[in-house]
């Protein structure tokens, strides 16, 4: 899974099951003992990268805090994640575009993240987003995280305030307050 995640991040989805199993140490046949067809392989993968995800996010969560603080404990954890994970930022980038990755697979990453979207529901109670489709609130929460991590790269030594700032944005979006 490591040397499919790296061939995906810097070579895309074209990346050949050759070119992995020769990162992993294996022969291109012995890769397909394991996963039936490289379709097998990539769902497999990004199942198991945005579980990971969601767990690193989870991690630690202050149970016993007001919806506010645990959305940005969710976050900063996702901001540490991302950061940490080049490789599988990119992977799960290119996996979500990816037309192989199944329905069921879509599923499983999903239901990975049920109890962040739990939070974020009741984080929206009383807010702007309140009766907007949680696709939507989930599609634009990313896409502040993902601008978020492209600056927190560019810039480490600023990490922790432009995690902030971007939290005390999407959390105004989110709730209004």
């Amino acid at each position: 899974m490591t040397a499919a995640t790296h061939a995906i991040a810097t070579q895309g989805l074209g990346a050949s099951t050759a070119t992995i199993a020769k990162k992993a140490g294996v022969s291109n046949g012995s890769l397909f003992v394991y996963f039936d067809t490289k379709v097998v392989l990539l769902n497999e993968l990004f199942v198991a990268l945005k579980t990971e995800m969601a767990e690193s996010s989870l991690v630690g969560i202050p149970s016993e805090e007001e919806p506010r603080e645990q959305m940005l404990h969710v976050w900063t954890q996702w901001m540490r994640w991302a950061t940490a994970s080049p490789d599988k930022r990119r992977a799960v980038a290119q996996l979500l575009v990816s037309d192989d990755i199944t329905a069921a697979s879509h599923e499983l990453a999903n239901n990975a993240f049920g109890a962040m979207a739990d939070l974020l529901e009741r984080s929206r109670v009383g807010g702007p987003m309140e009766h907007a489709p949680l696709t939507f609130v989930l599609t634009l929460t990313n896409t502040i995280a993902e601008a978020t991590i492209d600056a927190v790269i560019r810039e480490p030594a600023n990490a922790e305030t432009l995690t902030r700032l971007a939290f005390d944005a999407t959390w105004r979006v989110i709730a209004g307050k």
